[in-house]
């Protein structure tokens, strides 16, 4: 038997209907279906005036969004280090420390470069 047909043996044959069935989305590892839904999303904000005068102007703070819906925020005032926030949804947050301040023109960046104003 000669090398290559040594390897052709070692390699399995699938028949074409399951060959077919195999996708890459299929073989990707999936949590478990009683575990919460798995991702994450990081984001800054930004205000662009300070209408309290408490938190400041630039980027304020540092966020994560998971997959469940849920926030955690990283204030980043005052300084050393901060404090910590969690919100049952972004949308949470926006109602009590973004849209009862209009004039601060809150910026949120997503780390992957999209923006939303409010």
């Amino acid at each position: 038997m000669t090398k290559d047909e040594t390897i052709e043996a070692l390699v399995p044959v699938m028949p074409e209907e399951v060959e077919m069935s195999i996708v890459a989305e299929d073989l990707k590892p999936k949590p478990p279906a009683r575990a919460a839904p798995r991702g994450i999303e990081t984001f800054t904000v930004c205000r662009q005036s300070d209408e309290s005068g408490i938190s400041g102007v630039g980027v304020v703070i540092e966020g994560v969004l998971f997959a469940t819906g849920h926030v955690i925020l990283h204030w980043l005032t005052p300084a050393p280090r901060g404090s910590i926030s969690v919100f049952d949804s972004l949308n949470d947050f926006r109602q009590i420390h973004s849209d009862p301040h209009p004039t601060n023109k809150t910026i949120i960046t997503w780390a992957d470069g999209r923006q939303e104003e409010w």
